[in-house]
């Protein structure tokens, strides 16, 4: 059975579907759930989007219909609900979606779909919809919509339209193939404008960005022959620029330009936890380099977290992390 087969029967089973994402969704996740509700709800389906908090504001013109609530809104305003199914997209783990929506998926009184392409290493999820050679779950999404037999309108088209460009760093990353551009076309066929559809999400900036972005671009630092790079970003960098986290996510992409860059990383100093993303040149696989510090993520773009021990430096776990990676790197080439 492919999974769009799986797919299709598990919807075709269903008649109240909820659907979630990852905690703090940024517009991948939220793009593909608000395309997959609306065109189930063409299918005559009660389908709702109910993630651990409600829809930020930056992420409202993909959401026409208010399809997406929080928890505390969707529980006030349709506390009968009981799904018979719960579809996860962007993720393949109940933890990630948040401690109240975690509750719909934990413990098995309702069945759930998970819909992602990140890798789910150790874990059997053969009877859901994990595809890691896809480029993007809203890649997933649309192709979905197409075997259901949906057309695409506009309002379905635009959020996974913009999936796709979040996902793929706007087309860079090396899963991106002819049939994620196939998709493209159609969705681009609805009347979608792709300057608008890009600083929708992207948004126009204030300087007050360009000068964060300046003081963090001024950390770069490198290995003695280059091919690692780094930047850290810190909170209070973040508040005094009067900037937005959401903001920050593609300055890492600043660094694969370097001209020996294998792995590009960004530290982001929240206070007791700093998040170290990482980012391929294409040659090396990061999701490996993350599962190995404790995270994951695909081979191209993961990322992982490190708890500060009492009296641990932020700087001494980036220089802890960068030697882990810098060995990781030489055992590859070796090998």
């Amino acid at each position: 059975m492919t999974i769009l087969d799986t797919f299709k029967s598990r919807i075709q089973a269903a008649q109240r579907i909820l659907i979630t994402t990852h905690e703090y969704p940024d517009a991948d996740g939220i793009g593909s759930e608000i395309s997959l509700c609306l065109a189930l709800r063409e299918l005559g389906k009660e389908s709702w989007c109910v993630n651990e908090e409600p829809l930020l504001e930056r992420y409202q013109y993909l959401d026409p219909d208010h399809a997406v609530l929080g928890h505390k809104e969707f529980q006030k305003k349709h506390e009968t609900f009981s799904p018979d199914l719960v579809i996860v997209v962007d993720t393949n783990t109940h933890a990630r979606t948040g401690k109240h929506l975690a509750g719909y998926i934990d413990g098995g009184k309702f069945k759930v779909l998970y819909i992602d392409h990140h890798p789910c290493r150790g874990r059997d999820l053969s009877n859901h919809c994990i595809d890691v050679t896809s480029a993007a779950t809203g890649q997933m999404i649309g192709e979905m919509i197409e075997a259901l037999g949906v057309e695409f309108s506009k309002k379905i088209a635009l959020p996974i339209y913009t999936a796709i460009i979040i996902d793929t760093s706007s087309f860079r990353y090396p899963t991106v193939s002819a049939s994620t551009h196939r998709l493209v076309a159609k969705l681009m066929a609805t009347g979608i404008n792709p300057p608008e559809a890009y600083n929708g999400i992207y948004g126009t900036k204030r300087v007050h960005h360009m000068h964060l972005l300046g003081k963090i671009l001024e950390t770069t630092s490198t290995n003695s022959d280059e091919s690692i790079a780094w930047i850290l970003l810190r909170k209070q960098d973040i508040d005094n620029f009067a900037g937005d986290v959401e903001d920050t996510h593609a300055f890492i992409n600043n660094l694969l330009v370097l001209n020996n860059i294998k792995v590009a990383i960004m530290f982001r100093d929240d206070g007791p936890v700093v998040k170290m993303s990482l980012r391929s040149s294409g040659e090396f696989d990061v999701g490996t380099i993350a599962l190995s510090l404790g995270g994951g993520g695909h081979s191209h773009s993961a990322a992982t977290l490190f708890n500060k021990e009492p009296g641990q430096t932020t700087e001494q776990i980036i220089e802890k992390a960068v030697k882990k990676v810098e060995e990781i790197l030489k055992n590859i080439v070796t090998d």
